[in-house]
């Protein structure tokens, strides 16, 4: 007779005996089914302990190897996310730097230009300015040589006019002499001059 037999047999003794008594058999137990109950129970715990809780203690073996392995993952990410962040800010602030250094260095050029640029104009405008003076200076030159010819020649006619003969040419050249001693071109040119 195998257990489970013996088992199921005891249960109708059991209760037949406890009716005996007036009473449930599971509220007064006896001797024999506490006897029994802890075999029964011995035996389901070493069929489990060969059987099911090897299997049970291997999936929660491998479940928190899994876990242990995800909170791993999890710091490493967060290792490295936090190595990022602070190679981004590093990377912000060389680039901060280097847009601040570009904008001195693009001020600098500008004032740099702009002075070079200032110079460059008063440098024309002096070459220009002295350019006209001295084309002002040649053509007032050229005008009094103009007029003194003239006023020679004026000269010359009047005396002629006067006398009534030709001049020699010694006697042209000093009468000119003399009348252009006594113009003053100075005031012609604006500037003075020694005849």
């Amino acid at each position: 007779m195998d257990l489970t037999s013996a088992i199921v047999g005891l249960v109708p003794l059991a209760a037949e005996h406890a009716e005996e008594e007036g009473g449930s058999f599971l509220v007064s137990p006896g001797l024999g089914l506490m006897i029994w109950t802890l075999i029964l129970f011995l035996f389901t715990m070493w069929v489990l302990s060969k059987v099911a809780f090897p299997k049970i203690q291997e999936a929660l073996d491998k479940r928190a190897k899994t876990i242990a392995e995800s909170i791993e993952a999890a710091e490493r990410q967060r290792k490295e996310s936090d190595e990022l962040l602070e190679e981004y800010r590093q990377r912000l602030s060389e680039a901060r730097e280097q847009a601040d250094d570009i904008m001195a260095r693009a001020r600098r050029a500008a004032e740099v230009a702009e002075s070079e640029a200032t110079a460059s104009g008063k440098e024309k405008r002096e070459e220009l300015v002295s350019q006209a003076k001295r084309d002002i200076e040649a053509e007032t030159r050229r005008s009094l040589e103009q007029i003194r010819k003239e006023v020679a020649d004026l000269t010359v006619l009047a005396t002629e006019k006067v006398t009534r003969k030709a001049l020699t040419a010694e006697d042209q050249r000093r009468l000119v002499e003399e009348a252009l001693s006594e113009v003053d071109f100075t005031s012609l040119s604006g500037t003075e001059s020694s005849n």
